[in-house]
């Protein structure tokens, strides 16, 4: 097995960030907590635990904030234990290979993606019963016991040639999508969960933030959910902009400011005060802030009208200063977003993962053109500094072990 991970090593991380100012390839020294590693593949840990050689695997902005050193350890994930050790690489399609004798989900050679296996144990992969509030309904990504560490983890990640999961950590691919749809069911269906958190309205005014990924995936999810909204996207490059008018945005914002926009947009009236203070008064009814930053949060608040909504569905893992006055003073909702789980679709609960492929195959959702750039795994570095580099006209880059 070899796969690139991170151990939960507070020093390390603390150490690499203080370096990273002088010494910006400290990420891939041997100071980092980071490591590009090979072992022999472990023996499956129990019986409904599975083997799964991996096909592609995308190459996740997430991922990438580990790997950087960029995580503040004061976070308020960092404080739960159970997981000391985190394997990159969860948008990723892979073959089963081995299965134990408990298995009854999934069979060899069936291909899978990732559902759970990244996001820390479950009550399903711990096999606790009864199961949470939340893993009842099926949102795991919201488990209780999640941090208990009862019985065994898996290992390696979708940055490797495998990994193993419990075969509740996995989800199984219909035979009528390509590699390439299925890897992007994950990444597609954390903006669909966004949009249905909060849905616009028909005739409503939407803003996306940010035109990489994830606000692409959004701006489509968006069209998708509500084909009668009017979009508005700010991107930072033209391969971007031109990605969000293919993918359903009315109006992108390349070198605009939205505060100097948002009056013809939506009919809002911004003001100015002292330091360079602006706020709107009136603005888009929904925001979806796929970036996370604390610039990008704090004028999302501002444009959103009141009683407008703000969806935080780009992160940043590090505490945030943001001015939160708009949630009271003009009582903007301010909702987040983590992975994927259980949706309310069409009056039935379904998994947000069938929602992505029932809209997948009605052509409302497509990975056509977002796989931009392709890297074996022994190009790692390589593919990591494409990703970063938007410049690079990149969107997604992904590994290909095929």
């Amino acid at each position: 097995m070899q796969a690139i991970y991170v151990d939960k090593h507070i020093p390390r991380l603390l150490a690499v960030k203080a370096l990273k100012r002088i010494w910006p390839n400290v990420v891939f020294s041997p100071l980092s907590p980071a490591r590009f590693a090979h072992w022999p593949d472990p023996p499956l840990p129990g019986a409904r635990w599975v083997r799964v050689r991996n096909r592609l695997c995308g190459i996740c902005a997430s991922d990438i904030a580990l790997l950087m050193a960029e995580a503040d350890p004061t976070i308020a994930p960092a404080a739960l234990p159970g997981t000391n050790r985190f394997y990159l690489g969860h948008e990723v399609v892979g073959e089963v290979v081995e299965v134990g004798d408990g298995v009854r989900n999934v069979r060899v050679g069936d291909r899978v993606i990732m559902d759970t296996r990244f996001q820390g144990a479950t009550c399903l992969s711990q096999e606790i019963a009864p199961l949470c509030r939340h893993c009842a309904v099926g949102n795991f990504t919201l488990c209780e016991n999640a941090s208990l560490g009862a019985g065994p983890r898996g290992e390696g990640g979708g940055w490797g040639d495998s990994f193993t999961a419990h075969e509740t950590e996995i989800y199984r691919v219909p035979d009528d999508l390509t590699d390439e749809e299925a890897m992007f069911v994950e990444p597609l269906s954390t903006a669909v969960r966004a949009v249905l958190r909060r849905p616009p309205e028909a005739g409503a005014r939407v803003l996306v933030v940010g035109c990489g990924i994830v606000g692409l995936n959004t701006i489509q999810a968006a069209r998708a959910i509500q084909p009668d909204c009017h979009i508005t996207a700010v991107a930072r490059y033209q391969h971007q902009a031109d990605a969000a008018r293919r993918l359903g945005a009315d109006t992108v914002l390349l070198r605009e400011d939205p505060f100097e926009v948002v009056a013809s947009l939506t009919g809002a009236r911004v003001y100015r005060g002292m330091f360079g203070n602006r706020m709107a008064l009136g603005g888009w009814d929904v925001v979806y802030d796929c970036v996370g930053s604390a610039r990008t949060v704090q004028e999302s608040l501002r444009l959103a009208r009141a009683r407008g909504a703000v969806v935080m569905v780009g992160i940043t893992l590090a505490p945030l200063k943001v001015d939160l006055t708009p949630v009271w003073y003009q009582e903007v909702d301010m909702v987040g977003v983590y992975a994927h789980g259980a949706e309310c679709w069409h009056g039935e609960h379904r998994r947000t993962y069938d929602v992505v492929i029932e809209l997948l195959r009605a052509g409302k959702l497509t990975t056509a053109g977002l796989i931009t750039h392709r890297f074996r795994l022994d190009e790692w570095r390589q593919a990591i500094q494409t990703a970063m580099d938007k410049r690079s006209g990149s969107i997604k880059v992904v590994f290909d072990y095929t």
